[in-house]
């Protein structure tokens, strides 16, 4: 009995022992599961390359305008964006119907005009005329009264002359009713004289009146440019009626631009941009604040333009921050001559080594709160549970990034393990599971 006893005991310990680890594992499978799973890696070194690659288009180097009569209306257009045209090829019509009305209208200004410029000249040479015979007529007066005056004033003088000689002649000496009769003659000769001097005076002036230069009145010059120019304009229109509306290339070129439609009327600006064949054409393309960093004037960058086999090396000619999207630059190269059509799309690359930089993780390793950055590297410790991973957040600086790599400086070694991804958010401090 004793002997049964004992081995009921033993098996029940080892039973115990074995529920006991039967539960353990069961706990740690249970605990285990719940922990994020982690990927890691490990620290590298690297240059952190950089490269642009961007899209853009082929542009004429220089363009041509096409212009036209300010105020036509468009009947049909002949050639679209894209379309390659020679001297004397057809860009667009005009409307004749209403080309006509405009010449109608611009005729009866001119008629009308000419007509007020012939009655200005007639009203002008009737004045002439008038101030002509006043003028005759004021000289004629001048000497009629010249004649008048002199002779009163010679009649005066005939009297004041004989009252002389008869005090002279007169026996009895002293006669009073001689010496008032001399006085009354030289007075009568003194207001003769001032009589005709006022009145050649006055006869004068009339005459410098009239002799006097008139107001200047530019009104019938004025009027004479003005029609000049009618008639100019005026000629102009015809000469698109006698060309039956069509207005021609006067060079060749590509149509890169077209501001005009059919049924709209043409402006004083230009209807329409060539590109001049003569200028080698532009790669453009646009490129962000971020892609600046790593693209500068002058700088060397491989283009690949569409239907090319090969890519060609070339030069950034201009760089300039963007009037329509601020933020953003415009880049232009040269292209060589004979090189590329307006129109042709291509890419434009430039890579930069850079730096080679001791501690690189990628980029999903590393976390940013605003200014700050950090990443999570795997430390073991003892648990619960015997030895245990957990996630420690370490703060960073990034020295460089780019799309594979980004170079870190902080507390950090050879021989950190580096989390790069989780199956459920890590937080610091957190336990962790290595992935197989």
């Amino acid at each position: 009995m004793e002997s049964n006893r004992k081995k009921k005991i033993i098996v029940g310990f080892f039973v115990f022992l074995g529920l006991m680890w039967l539960c353990t594992v069961v706990s740690k499978s249970i605990y285990a599961s719940e922990l994020p799973i982690v990927s890691t890696e490990s620290i590298e070194k690297k240059y952190v390359e950089h490269t642009v690659q961007v899209d853009g288009i082929v542009v004429a180097g220089d363009k041509n305008s096409v212009t036209a009569l300010s105020g036509l209306r468009i009947d049909k257009l002949a050639v679209q964006v894209g379309d390659q045209v020679e001297e004397g090829d057809v860009l667009f019509t005009i409307d004749m119907d209403d080309l006509t009305d405009i010449i109608d209208e611009k005729q009866t200004a001119v008629s009308k005009l000419q007509t007020q410029i012939n009655t200005l000249a007639q009203n002008e040479e009737l004045a002439r005329q008038k101030r002509e015979l006043e003028e005759q007529r004021a000289r004629e007066d001048y000497d009629a009264t010249a004649r008048r005056e002199n002779t009163l004033v010679g009649r005066e003088l005939e009297e004041l002359n004989k009252a002389e000689k008869n005090l002279e002649n007169h026996e009895g000496g002293d006669d009073e009713a001689l010496k008032d009769a001399l006085q009354a003659a030289a007075y009568a000769e003194a207001d003769a004289r001032w009589q005709r001097d006022t009145s050649m005076k006055e006869a004068s002036r009339r005459v410098e009146d009239i002799t006097a230069p008139e107001n200047a009145d530019s009104t019938l010059t004025v009027s004479r440019l003005e029609l000049e120019d009618m008639k100019e304009d005026l000629a102009r229109f015809q000469a698109v009626m006698d060309a039956e509306g069509q207005i021609k290339a006067e060079r060749g070129g590509l149509v890169t631009d077209i501001f005009i439609s059919a049924g709209g009327r043409t402006s004083d600006s230009a209807a329409m941009l060539l590109s001049d064949d003569s200028v080698p054409c532009q790669f453009k393309t646009i490129i962000t604040q971020d892609q600046k960093k790593y693209v500068s004037l002058n700088d060397e960058v491989s283009l690949k333009l569409d239907g090319s086999s090969r890519d060609k090396e070339a030069t950034i000619d201009y760089l300039s921050e963007s009037s329509t999207m601020p933020g953003s630059y415009e880049v232009y190269v040269n292209l060589p001559e004979g090189t590329g059509i307006p129109g042709m799309s291509g890419t434009m690359s430039r890579a930069e080594s850079g730096e080679k930089h001791s501690c690189c993780v990628t980029p999903a390793a590393v976390y940013k709160e605003g200014v700050r950055n950090y990443v999570y590297v795997v430390k073991e410790r003892d648990g619960i549970l015997g030895k245990e991973y957990y996630a420690e957040q370490i703060n960073v600086r990034v020295l460089d990034e780019n799309e594979s790599w980004v170079a870190v400086e902080g507390a950090l070694d050879d021989d950190s393990i580096i989390i790069s991804s989780s199956t459920k958010e890590v937080k610091n401090g957190e336990v962790v599971r290595l992935s197989e």
